[in-house]
């Protein structure tokens, strides 16, 4: 691995906000594009970051390559995380950095954390259907589809899909 997994520093705040605005951006992940509610949550990764875990994969240089939020079950950033779960979210890479192992690594990293928790049994996401690349990373890691899991955070829009990894 030719970049490191680490926590997010605040002077690099509006950085990864935007590198994760972007990805989902530019991958059509936000169904209303640049007017989509979600997008300034996305890009107040100050906020993540005392709320919860922010991860990034930074290059030597210190370019930032991806991030991921991570929390415990019943953490401000859980959606579907229960006790005895952890969850993350919000994995983003940048375009530039594709296909070196950096959402795969931050994925790693997440499971090394619920791992370390205390009476953590299980770590649990939501994707989108289309993130199919995303989704090679979780069956290739180990996590399972739970459809029951599966909601919809917007009426009238696709559910998003549950996976779970026991732990």
């Amino acid at each position: 691995m030719d970049f490191t997994i680490r926590a997010v520093r605040p002077e690099e705040h509006e950085e990864v906000g935007e590198l994760t605005a972007r990805a989902y951006l530019d991958d059509g992940h936000l169904t209303f594009g640049e007017d989509d509610d979600y997008l300034p949550v996305m890009r107040d990764v100050a906020r993540r970051a005392v709320e919860a875990e922010v991860l990034v994969a930074a290059d030597d240089d210190g370019t930032i390559l991806g991030a991921v939020t991570f929390t415990a079950g019943g953490g401000e950033w859980a959606d579907i995380a229960g006790p005895g779960e952890a969850e993350f979210r919000l994995l983003a890479v940048a375009r530039p950095a594709r296909g070196r192992g950096v959402g795969e690594a931050l994925v790693r990293a997440c499971v090394d954390r619920a791992r370390a928790l205390d009476g953590c049994v299980r770590l649990v996401l939501s994707t989108q259907d289309g993130m199919t690349t995303a989704h090679r990373i979780y069956r290739r890691l180990g996590f399972v589809r739970v459809p029951e899991r599966d909601w919809t955070p917007v009426p009238d829009l696709s559910p998003l899909w549950a996976f779970s990894l026991d732990i």
